[in-house]
């Protein structure tokens, strides 16, 4: 398998395993889909890091594979290969990537699909499909342009070139920057904090910012007042409002 989910203490590990640049061919991105849709069923995953291993984290498509398709086969390819990716996406839990090395083209896209990136300083970021003679397709103009804003995503985009660390931290790319030897220890530090929090609000407020994103204030104000009322009816909103009354702020303990 190129994909694994790898679970302990409440943190799931979705490791590309594709040696040895973990190319994202078909049968990756397929694997990609049924691995990150299995973290979001299962109950003791109440975190996701996104890993490529020490060296890389995903230095793009196959290649070879895409060249070989025509334009029928992208047509009929196409949506599975963003569906992959947007499984990662729709985790509604916590993920962090945890990136080193080169994560280039898809393996750029994949990073864009966490919610939060950690980076080693020997990272490599970019979009260079229009050096191939086309464009990002796993969701790059998307999710790129969202979170770096248009001008910088088109300059990325549109000269496909790799920015180093330093850089896609000042862009906004990446949210922080670590050793490299450090990335995976640290992306599994912030996953595994989150993954002792109450795991209904963390849904709520994920899902409350990524639909709010996509639609207009007020209906962003909508989605916020349902979640935020509903929460009233669970038993975490009961274990952290009777800690902080009875212990003070930040020492309830989730179930």
């Amino acid at each position: 398998m190129t994909v694994h989910l790898e679970v302990a203490e409440g943190v799931g590990t979705i490791r590309l395993d594709r040696p040895p640049m973990n190319a994202l061919d078909v049968a990756t991105q397929d694997r990609l889909k049924v691995v990150a849709e299995e973290a979001t069923r299962r109950g003791d995953v109440r975190a996701v890091v996104v890993y490529g291993g020490e060296k890389v984290f995903a230095a793009g498509a196959d290649i070879k594979e895409m060249q070989a398709m025509d334009h029928a086969a992208m047509v009929a390819r196409a949506r599975d290969l963003q569906d992959s990716f947007s499984a990662v996406a729709r985790i509604p839990k916590p993920v962090v990537a945890a990136v080193t090395g080169y994560a280039l083209g898809g393996g750029c896209e994949l990073a864009l699909c966490a919610d939060y990136r950690i980076a080693g300083d020997n990272a490599r970021l970019g979009q260079p499909e229009i050096l191939l003679g086309v464009i990002p397709g796993a969701g790059g103009t998307q999710r790129l342009s969202r979170l770096i804003g248009p001008s910088r995503a088109k300059d990325l985009i549109f000269t496909g070139r790799m920015v180093k660390a330093d850089e896609a931290l000042a862009l906004g790319l990446v949210d922080r920057v670590v050793p490299a030897a450090d990335v995976y220890t640290e992306a599994h530090a912030w996953a595994a904090k989150l993954a002792q929090g109450p795991a209904i609000a963390l849904r709520a407020a994920k899902e409350s910012i990524d639909a709010g994103l996509e639609t207009d204030l007020e209906t962003g104000l909508a989605i916020e007042r349902n979640w935020f009322a509903g929460l009233f009816a669970t038993e975490d909103r009961e274990i952290g409002m009777r800690s902080f009354v009875e212990e003070g702020p930040g020492k309830a303990k989730f179930r």
